[in-house]
C-alpha cells in the first residue's frame, strides 16, 4: 500500500491533492499556511483535513520502521520464510503486525520454554497432529530428567500447545472481534474501601456493569479514575464458553485423547494468555477512544474560549475582588500597559466603601477609562454591586471575567518577565483585564489545562492532548492574526513558521529598532529567513504601515497583483481597499497565474473589501440575577439568566452567578434527541436556564434550558 493509499482511508478527497498537500507538508509548510494560501493546490482541503494527513503521514512512517524492524529481528533469528515476509510486507495494521511478530518475540522464561528445554515439543506436535490414540505409551518415552511421569510430559506439552494457541493470529483476530463487539466492563467496590469519605464520589460504580462499546468516554475516565485512586477493581470480560468453543472449533479436528489435551490447553491457555491480553487491550483501546472523545470536547471548549468576543483597545480598570485582603485595582492602557495600581476594602470585615468609592470614580476619570473588568471568583457578584451604586461622570460597561488560570498566569515565569516589580496579586488583576480586552492575547499565555474547561484532563494521555491543545491555540491564534507591534513572545510563539527562539528575536529587534514599518521588514530579523518569511507573513499585521495591505490577510506574494488590479481600475491601492463596487467589477479569471488560482484570488477580494477584520465577536455586557447571591437564594422553578462555562459530553455547565456553576444534562438542552452539545451551546454563550433541583449539602444545582 502507498502512502496516498493508506491516507485515503482516513482522508475523504482525490490523490492529487494529498500528492500535493504532501508536498507542502515536506517542504515544511504549517497547517495554517496551506489551508489559507494554498487552496488552489489542495482541492481547498481545510485545517482538519491537512491535519489528518500529517498525522496519517506520521503513522505510515511508524507501521514502515515497526516493518524494517521485525523483518530484521526475525530474520535474525533465520525464520524469516518468504511467506512470512509477505504477510509482514502487506500489512498496514499495527496490531497485525504485532501478532505476526508475537511467534517469534524473545520471552523471559516460560512454561512452555522449560517444557522446550525439557524435550517436549516432538510431544507436543504430535498431540496437535491429532492422529495419535495411544497417548500414554507415546508420552511415557520422554520421561526422563524431571520428568517423571506420563502426566508431566503431557502436561509440558500441553503448556506448548497453549501458548501455540495464544500465538495464533487467526484466534486472537477471531477474540479482538469477540471483546471489540461483546465485551463488558464491570467494577466492584474494594470492602476495606466502601466507607472511606473519597469513596463516595464513586458510588455509583461499586456495583456497575456495562457494553465496553457503548460505555459513554466520561463514565469510563471515571470508572477508570476510581480504580486508580484504589476504591474498585475494573474487569473487561466476554462470555469464556463461547469463547472456548469458537476456539476448539477452529483448531479441534478430531475426538480423543488428543482432542482431550487439546482442550485442556484449550482452557489455559484463554485464563493465563489470551484473556489478560485481549481484555487489557481492549480497555485500552476503549481508553484511547475515550481519551480522544475528551480531548475533542476540550479542544473545541478551548478554541471558542481563545476566539471569544474581545472588547478592543480600550482603557480597563480590572478588578480582582476579594473579602479581608481587600479588591486589587489595576489601570490599563488600550495596549494593556500597567498605568496604575491600588487596593480597596469595601466589603467586610474593613467595608471601607465610601473611601473605596472615592478612589474608584477618581481613577475612572484622571486614567480615562472606557470599561470596568470585574474577576469571577471571591466577592464577585458583591464587588459588582458596589461598582454599580457608584454614580461615574460618564456610562462605563462592566464586565464579569471569567479569571480561570490567572493564578497560574501571576506566578509564572512569563508573568515575572512582563511585571518583575510586581507581585501576584497585581499580576492576577492585569490578566483579567488584559482577557476582557483580547481574551486569546492573554489566554495563550497559560497552560490550557490550567483553564479549566475539559473534563478530565487529567486522566486522559497527556501527551496526545498536549498536542491537540497546541494545534487549536496555533489554529486560533492564526485565525485572528496577530499585531506585529504589540504582540508579546507568547502570542508570537504560536505563529506560522515563527516559534519561540524566533519570536524572541522579533521582540528583541522591536525594542532596539522600534516599531515595524512593513511586514517585508520581518525579513531584517536575525535567523528569519526566506522559508520562516514565508510561513509568517501575511498572519501578521502593520496597523498604519507604509503599505496598506500590510494589515490584511493578504499575503505578500500576492502584493503585485493587488497591485495590477488597481493600475488596471486605474485607481490607487488605497481607492481601491475596501471600495465594494470597484472590487466587485474584478474579473479574477483575468488575473489567474501559476501560484494563484481562483479560490485564492477570490479570497484576495474578500479581504480588500473588508482588511484586516477581527472573526470574532465584539464583547456583550451580561447582567446576573440581581436577587441571587448565593446558593440558598435560589429554588426549584426559578428561571435564572447565565453565561456557559463549561462544555462536556454529558451536558454543560451555566455560570449563574454564584460560586457553584449549575449542570445542564444533554436531556435538558431542549426538547428531543441531543447526539452533540456543541450543536447546542458555545463557551459563554448568554442563556435563560430554570432551576430544577437543589442540593445545598453537595453543592450540587440542576439546570435546565427547557422553560415550558
Amino acid at each position: 500500500m502507498t502512502l496516498i493509499e493508506f491516507i485515503q482511508q482516513s482522508v475523504d478527497t482525490t490523490s492529487r491533492n494529498i500528492e500535493k498537500t504532501i508536498g507542502l507538508l515536506q517542504d515544511d509548510c504549517t497547517i495554517p499556511f496551506i489551508s489559507r494560501y494554498r487552496k488552489d493546490q489542495t482541492g481547498n482541503l481545510d485545517e482538519v483535513a491537512i491535519e489528518n494527513i500529517a498525522k496519517a503521514m506520521q503513522s505510515y512512517d511508524v507501521l514502515i520502521k515497526r516493518k524494517e524492524s521485525i523483518l530484521a529481528a526475525i530474520d535474525e533469528q533465520g525464520f524469516l520464510t518468504e511467506t512470512l515476509k509477505q504477510n509482514i510486507s502487506k500489512s498496514f495494521d499495527l496490531v497485525e503486525l504485532e501478532d505476526l511478530y508475537l511467534p517469534f518475540k524473545k520471552k523471559r522464561k516460560t512454561k512452555a520454554s522449560i517444557a522446550r528445554e525439557n524435550g517436549l515439543e516432538p510431544l507436543a506436535k504430535i498431540i496437535m497432529a491429532q492422529r495419535s490414540e495411544d497417548l500414554s505409551s507415546i508420552a511415557s518415552k520422554y520421561c526422563k530428567g524431571i520428568i517423571e511421569s506420563e502426566e508431566l510430559a503431557l502436561e509440558g506439552a500441553r503448556d506448548i500447545i497453549a501458548e501455540w494457541i495464544n500465538e495464533n493470529g487467526f484466534i486472537r483476530k477471531l477474540l479482538r472481534r469477540k471483546f471489540e463487539q461483546k465485551a463488558i466492563v464491570s467494577s466492584k467496590v474494594i470492602k476495606s474501601k466502601e466507607k472511606d469519605e473519597e469513596a463516595k464520589k464513586f458510588e455509583q460504580y461499586f456495583d456497575w456493569s456495562e457494553s465496553l462499546s457503548r460505555i459513554a468516554s466520561h463514565r469510563l475516565l471515571a470508572l477508570l479514575r476510581a480504580e486508580n485512586e484504589g476504591f474498585v477493581r475494573v474487569k473487561v470480560e466476554i462470555d469464556k464458553e463461547d469463547a472456548l468453543d469458537s476456539i476448539e472449533r477452529t483448531i479441534v479436528k478430531t475426538d480423543g485423547n488428543c482432542a482431550e489435551q487439546i482442550n485442556i490447553a484449550i482452557k489455559d491457555s484463554y485464563k493465563r494468555l489470551l484473556e489478560p491480553a485481549l481484555s487489557n487491550e481492549a480497555l485500552q483501546e476503549a481508553k484511547l477512544k475515550a481519551d480522544k472523545g475528551s480531548i475533542k470536547v476540550f479542544a473545541n471548549n478551548l478554541s471558542q474560549l481563545l476566539l471569544g468576543a474581545p472588547l478592543g483597545e480600550k482603557r480597563i480598570l480590572a478588578i480582582d475582588p476579594g473579602y479581608r485582603s481587600g479588591c486589587k485595582i489595576v489601570c490599563l492602557d488600550e495596549n494593556g500597559g500597567l498605568l496604575y495600581n491600588e487596593t480597596i476594602f469595601p466589603h467586610p470585615p474593613q467595608k471601607d466603601s465610601a473611601m473605596a468609592m472615592k478612589k474608584i470614580r477618581s481613577m475612572v476619570n484622571s486614567y480615562k477609562i472606557d470599561a470596568i473588568a470585574i474577576g469571577n471568583g471571591t466577592a464577585s457578584r458583591e464587588t459588582e454591586f458596589f461598582i454599580k451604586k457608584i454614580a461615574f461622570d460618564k456610562p462605563l460597561q462592566v464586565f464579569i471575567v471569567n479569571e480561570a488560570g490567572a493564578s497560574v498566569y501571576s506566578a509564572s515565569k512569563i508573568a515575572r518577565e512582563e511585571f518583575p516589580n510586581y507581585d501576584v496579586t497585581v499580576r492576577g488583576a492585569v490578566s483579567i483585564g488584559r482577557r476582557l480586552a483580547d481574551p486569546l492575547a492573554e489566554l495563550v499565555k497559560i497552560d490550557p489545562k490550567s483553564i479549566g474547561v475539559g473534563q478530565y484532563q487529567h486522566d486522559v494521555d497527556q501527551n496526545l492532548l498536549k498536542n491537540e491543545l497546541d494545534t487549536v491555540v496555533m489554529h486560533s491564534v492564526n485565525a485572528v492574526g496577530v499585531n506585529l507591534n504589540t504582540a508579546s513572545k507568547s502570542l508570537l510563539n504560536y505563529v506560522s513558521g515563527i516559534g519561540e527562539k524566533l519570536a524572541e528575536n522579533i521582540l528583541a529587534y522591536r525594542a532596539e529598532n522600534g516599531a515595524f514599518e512593513s511586514r517585508s521588514e520581518l525579513k531584517k530579523v536575525p535567523r528569519l529567513g526566506d522559508k520562516a518569511f514565508q510561513q509568517a507573513a501575511a498572519f501578521v499585521r502593520v496597523v498604519g504601515g507604509v503599505n496598506p495591505l500590510d494589515n490584511s490577510a493578504v499575503h505578500p506574494e500576492a502584493y503585485a497583483i493587488v497591485e495590477k488590479m488597481a493600475k488596471d481600475l486605474k485607481i490607487s491601492m488605497d481607492e481601491l481597499i475596501s471600495n465594494k463596487k470597484m472590487i466587485e467589477s474584478i474579473k479574477v479569471e483575468n488575473y489567474v497565474t501559476d501560484t494563484l488560482g481562483i479560490m485564492t484570488l477570490n479570497d484576495i477580494l474578500k479581504e480588500l473589501e473588508k482588511p484586516g477584520l477581527d472573526p470574532r465577536k465584539s464583547a456583550k455586557v451580561f447582567e446576573f440575577d440581581a436577587s441571587v447571591k448565593t446558593i440558598r437564594d435560589i429554588s426549584v422553578g426559578k428561571v435564572l439568566p447565565g453565561i456557559v462555562n463549561n462544555i462536556t459530553n454529558f451536558g454543560c455547565f451555566v455560570d449563574i452567578g454564584i460560586k457553584e456553576s449549575g449542570l445542564v444534562h444533554i436531556s435538558q438542552l431542549r426538547e428531543g434527541f441531543v447526539s452533540d452539545v456543541n450543536e447546542i451551546v458555545k463557551l459563554h454563550q448568554h442563556v435563560m436556564v430554570k432551576v430544577l433541583e437543589v442540593d445545598e449539602s453537595k453543592k450540587r444545582i440542576q439546570l435546565s434550558m427547557i422553560l415550558n
